[in-house]
């Protein structure tokens, strides 16, 4: 497709949804797209309909080859090569998984091991590298990690039962599961603090629905949201996969994959709403999707597509997910992925949770617990009466130490009950799943008891109440489960002696067949009345009864001849055999095999009991998570100092001794200066038109003074008292934030063709497009990364919307002297500064927020501080004095602007006077700046290199003004 067609398609596209109704950054996206001119992002339809589509995502990507001429067993792969040609093809054999031809090379090379060749096909020689079955997951988890995406064919059936149909008879073989980012169960393939989601969009219309699931924990969820808000969403979940519409969506899928998602396809008719609530549905065993909530039209659709790519990567053994809960618009705190970004609120600088406010927070000691701590401070909560429910929880367990001590010690005993629950439901659990199911069963009973002493707050209560009733189950577990089961059922030893007889039986006849036969010696030689009668064994008879060969012909004589039968004479000795003795032989050499089947058996048995719990067992794991986080949150606050904030309705946002929490606790470890506490009070103020204006605190101060530490500590105190936990100050009243925005830093976007400018404005346009009466903003420089003059305007122009357009709280850091005059002019604009001392030459960070506003960023000293030349910091400091006597002072220059620029006055569209044409404009315009520069010149105050430098600068105006 051409860059022309492109443009024309978008434009196109762009008119079907209404050019009038686009917000200004899907315009953005569309003109993006438009400038690109390429076909990069455009995937082709899937080759099976069988197997999804991995869009731009490393597959196997093989060239079909035929089976023709190839060995039997080269020609099953190849058929199933075929209908996966986009995945690596695991292939089974024997102990080790196979690949060969093109995914053996792109494999050996990924995973740093040997590649070989085996057989040929005509004049091709076979290239080929294996892993090892009992090692795979290690391999699989590095393709995963590697974009890849691989088929798993296991043999169906014993090769002796192949055997049977010939010589020649090859192995059957099918591919069990497709192993993608989205679809991983096994513990060695997974991170256990973090969830693991796989999403599928649907849009309709101007709507967008989305259903996401973790199929290690079972968790299921949707939603529906207008278009400008997926990213957000997506920034949230953060999802490992996400399933669009063939052919894909270019802006779904750009949020997706900046989200780190790998995106997949399906065909279009999995994403329909009447099939997709059937699809659902049916998972659920239900008449229909009505008793689980109001799903839009949309969020089936998205439910569907999510049933069917996870049955066709789990080739029909669905997972066990819980019914969807559906997330009503309004319930969380929308925050978008610029602002996660730069607040670092679950992704430290690097990437990681190092860093992050979330490792700063996370005292839980259970997996389900992180998962679901780092769940809640991803998306706070809008529920006043459900926030302040937790803060009851914590608050509880802050009082009730020997209870919350207790609590956390079974909490350590819990094993990850979700994923243990899981892999049972897919089939793929082995022992040691029950035995974690046992061990967290029996810790959640225990821990409901402790709950049931005193009086716990609501939640709690609730919590209690999942933890009980499976006492049973716990028990019928512990009795069946070996202390250490082994990792694999076929190691076995899995069940415990004395579960069952039939069980008890044949291992006492496959680990001591002696001690059985003991027992008919001892009956033979009584009933014979021969103490020399013995039962023995040998590769060629087998199990046999030997007697001296003197007592041949009573043995031979009835009645004796009745019960045994003449098998073999030597010389010194005959042999013979019983019926008894045969059916014991027969039930010694089958009883290894049959200690393995009843083994498996009981395995199933217990796995399908434990299955009919499932509900009630995720419910349980849930209530245990929740506990994890309440009890590490109340310790948290317990060490740290932390108080319970007030939440209510109000646009309320007061702060008293406030903290950030990430650089309190890095300035403890590195053994430095304490954290300077700073109060914040962005409380509505009444007007003189009896409208409340929302305060924005305009905050000035040198660089490296705290600014950006202290914009970001606010909005951070927020987001943690809306997710339910306390708050790093000595007092906190919060009305509750709807909307938190960020736009702190600097950083470019190379990828996407952004410089760091570009950055800067297209975040603050979204927060100037979507922010309202009941958001937070923090900003931070804005303007800085232009032209002063084109800095200032835009810093102004942004200021002034916040304040009477958006009408929101906000903490507003700035360089521009020259704004702090608008505080005069604006209802709810306070300056504030950051304190600082000079001495010596040098400047001292007080780390204090005081009312007032600076005059100086003390630039000079900075740099003299980073290690500048002194050279280059004296010529900068004697070019600051020249600068700021030769021109008017940044108050004076404000207090101009402020009065030729009022607030919102409006902009009128540039006219040419009649008799004026615009280059004579432009003339005018050249003429006024150098008009200006020379007024501002003061030569008896020059050195001559100042003096020269002003002659240059005036030339350069000089020739503007000629050219215009």
């Amino acid at each position: 497709m051409s860059a022309i067609d492109r443009a024309e398609a978008l434009l196109e596209e762009m008119g079907r949804a209404g050019a009038g109704a686009l917000s200004p950054l899907r315009a953005l996206g569309y003109l993006q797209r438009m400038t690109e001119g390429t076909t990069a992002g455009m995937a082709e339809a899937p080759t099976s309909p069988d197997a999804p589509k991995p869009a731009h995502d490393r597959g196997g990507g093989a060239p079909l080859r035929s089976p023709e001429g190839a060995s039997p067993v080269m020609a099953q792969f190849l058929t199933l090569k075929a209908a996966y040609p986009e995945y690596l093809l695991f292939f089974r054999m024997g102990d080790f998984y196979e690949l060969f031809f093109e995914d053996a090379g792109l494999a050996a090379e990924a995973l740093g091991i040997a590649l070989t060749k085996r057989g040929r096909i005509g004049d091709e020689e076979i290239p080929m590298c294996g892993v090892p079955i009992h090692n795979a997951e290690r391999y699989l988890h590095e393709l995963i990690r590697k974009n890849f995406r691989v088929a798993v064919a296991e043999q169906l059936e014993d090769p002796a039962e192949a055997k049977k149909r010939g010589s020649k008879a090859v192995v059957k073989r099918d591919v069990v599961r497709l192993v993608t980012p989205g679809t991983l169960t096994e513990d060695a393939l997974l991170e256990h603090r973090r969830n693991n989601y796989l999403c599928a969009v649907a849009a309709r219309r101007d709507r967008i629905g989305v259903a996401w699931a973790d199929i290690s924990t079972g968790a299921l969820a949707t939603t529906s949201l207008a278009p400008a808000g997926f990213a957000a969403l997506m920034a949230r979940l953060a999802p490992a996969e996400v399933i669009l519409p063939a052919p894909e969506d270019d802006i779904l899928a750009a949020a997706a994959r900046e989200a780190g998602a790998a995106v997949a396809e399906l065909a279009p008719s999995s994403f329909t709403p009447k099939r997709g609530a059937a699809r659902a549905a049916a998972l659920f065993e239900a008449a229909g999707l009505d008793a689980f909530g109001a799903f839009a039209p949309e969020e089936e659709g998205a439910l569907g597509a999510l049933v069917d790519y996870l049955e066709l990567t789990q080739r029909g053994a669905l997972p066990t997910l819980r019914p969807p809960r559906r997330e009503i618009a309004g319930e969380r705190l929308v925050i978008d992925a610029a602002t996660r970004r730069n607040l670092e609120l679950t992704r430290g600088p690097e990437g990681g949770r190092a860093g992050s406010l979330l490792a700063a927070i996370d005292r839980t000691v259970t997996s389900g617990g992180a998962r679901l701590l780092e769940a809640w401070l991803a998306a706070p909560l809008m529920d006043v009466p459900l926030i302040r429910a937790r803060h009851d929880a914590v608050g509880w367990l802050l009082s009730e130490t020997s209870v919350r001590d207790a609590l956390r010690a079974l909490l350590r005993r819990t094993p990850d009950l979700e994923r243990a629950l899981s892999r049972l439901g897919l089939g793929r659990g082995g022992p040691k799943d029950l035995a974690a199911l046992r061990d967290g069963l029996t810790a959640a009973g225990e821990a409901a008891d402790l709950l049931s002493a005193g009086a716990p707050p609501t939640l709690v209560i609730e919590a209690a109440q999942d933890l009980a009733g499976l006492g049973a189950l716990a028990a019928e577990l512990a009795r069946a489960i070996t202390e250490t089961p082994p990792f694999r059922l076929s190691d076995g030893g899995a069940i415990r002696e004395e579960y069952d007889p039939d069980l008890d039986e044949a291992r006492t006849l496959r680990d001591g067949a002696m001690q059985v036969i003991m027992p008919l010696q001892a009956d033979y030689q009584a009933q014979t009345d021969i103490a020399a009668l013995k039962i023995k064994h040998n590769n060629v008879l087998g199990y046999f009864i030997e007697t001296p060969a003197t007592h041949a012909r009573r043995m031979m004589s009835a009645p004796l001849s009745e019960t045994f039968q003449h098998r073999q004479t030597t010389a010194n000795a005959v042999r013979f055999t019983s019926a008894a003795l045969a059916e014991l032989e027969a039930k010694i050499t089958r009883s290894a095999v049959r200690a393995r089947e009843l083994e498996a058996a009981l395995f199933e048995r217990l796995s399908a009991a434990v299955l009919e719990e499932g509900l009630a067992i995720a419910r349980l794991a849930e209530a245990m998570a929740m506990l994890d986080i309440w009890s590490g949150l109340a310790l948290l606050a317990e060490e740290e100092r932390w108080v319970r904030p007030a939440v209510d309705e109000s646009r309320a946002f007061r702060i008293e001794g406030g903290r950030h929490p990430v650089v309190e606790q890095a300035l403890r470890r590195e053994g430095g200066e304490g954290f300077v506490p700073n109060d914040c009070d962005l409380t509505a103020e009444a007007r003189g038109d009896g409208d409340p204006a929302q305060p924005i605190w305009l905050v000035t101060g040198p660089n490296m003074a705290g600014k950006s530490t202290y914009l970001r500590q606010n909005a951070l105190i927020a987001a943690l008292a809306q997710m339910g936990a306390f708050a790093p100050a000595s007092a906190a009243h919060i009305g509750v934030v709807d909307q938190l925005f960020s736009r702190v830093g600097a950083a470019d976007d190379l990828a996407r063709g952004r410089s760091t400018f570009m950055v800067e404005m297209v975040e603050t346009a979204a927060i100037l497009n979507q922010s309202g009466p009941r958001s937070l903003v923090i900003l931070d420089e804005i303007g800085r990364g232009t032209a002063t003059y084109d800095g200032l305007a835009i810093a102004w122009a942004t200021l002034e919307h916040l304040a009477e357009a958006n009408r929101c709280r906000g903490l507003f850091a700035t360089h521009y002297h020259e704004l702090t005059a608008l505080a005069a002019a604006t209802p709810g604009l306070k300056n504030v500064t950051v304190a600082v001392r000079e001495w010596k030459g040098s400047v001292v960070f007080l780390r204090e927020i005081r009312p007032g506003a600076a005059d100086r960023s003390y630039g000079v000293q900075v740099a003299k501080l980073a290690g500048m030349p002194k050279a280059v910091t004296a010529r900068a400091k004697a070019l600051l004095e020249t600068l700021e006597r030769g021109s008017e002072g940044p108050a004076a220059r404000a207090a101009r602007l402020v009065e030729d620029l009022p607030l919102f006055a409006a902009a009128p569209a540039p006219e040419a006077a009649p008799n004026e044409t615009p280059e004579e404009t432009h003339a005018d315009l050249a003429a006024g700046r150098l008009r200006a520069a020379l007024e501002a010149t003061e030569p008896d105050a020059m050195t001559p290199r100042q003096a020269l430098d002003a002659l240059y600068a005036l030339k350069a105006l000089l020739a503007d003004s000629d050219d215009a």
